[in-house]
């Protein structure tokens, strides 16, 4: 399931996952921003701890992620979203948390159909979460190319004034030397 919350300035927003041992653990996030002027790629700071507090995994100053844990122990694993570092007022921040729970295949009990549906439950979950990336990504090459276009658009209006102001001075210096001088 894809969420979808605004990271503050100066800020950090934690959330946590109970997982049994040897399920899995994977999060894909992408930070943006939902200014349509700015052209800006925001980056946070993003890490994952046990239960005891260990931090797991941790990525500094990144745009996006698509970080996968295993659990050792049982237990309740916090992963967060921080923007401490930054005065930048709010970054929306896409994140996707999706987990495999363990199934022993060697198991004699366990039902081949329900592995299948984890399976293709997975690969669901795979899709969607590239679909939420690739609108994010869309959203911010978007606001990239709006803005080179009207720094375009600017830089030729000025580009157009100067050649009409060296017209207007070519006009007048050509007058000026083919007028007749008479002296009386």
């Amino acid at each position: 399931m894809a969420h979808n919350v605004l990271l503050p300035a100066n800020g950090k927003m934690c959330f946590f996952e109970k997982l049994k041992k040897n399920d899995e653990l994977a999060v894909t996030f992408q930070i943006g921003d939902r200014n349509s002027a700015s052209a800006e790629q925001l980056v946070a700071d993003f890490w994952i701890t046990s239960d005891s507090g260990q931090v797991i995994k941790q990525l500094t100053d990144v745009s996006h992620g698509d970080i996968s844990i295993r659990a050792v122990r049982p237990g309740k694993y916090t992963y967060c979203f921080s923007n401490e570092k930054s005065s930048v007022t709010t970054k929306d921040v896409s994140f996707n948390v999706h987990g495999v729970v363990y199934v022993d295949f060697n198991d004699k009990n366990s039902d081949n159909l329900d592995v299948a549906i984890r399976k293709l439950t997975e690969l669901t979950y795979d899709v969607k979460n590239e679909q939420s990336y690739i609108v994010v990504r869309e959203r911010t090459h978007r606001n990239t190319a709006e803005s080179t276009n009207s720094r375009v658009k600017w830089w030729s209006v000025f580009q157009l004034l100067v050649v009409i102001a060296n017209s207007m001075f070519q006009i007048y210096y050509l007058k000026r030397f083919f007028e007749v001088k008479t002296v009386v």
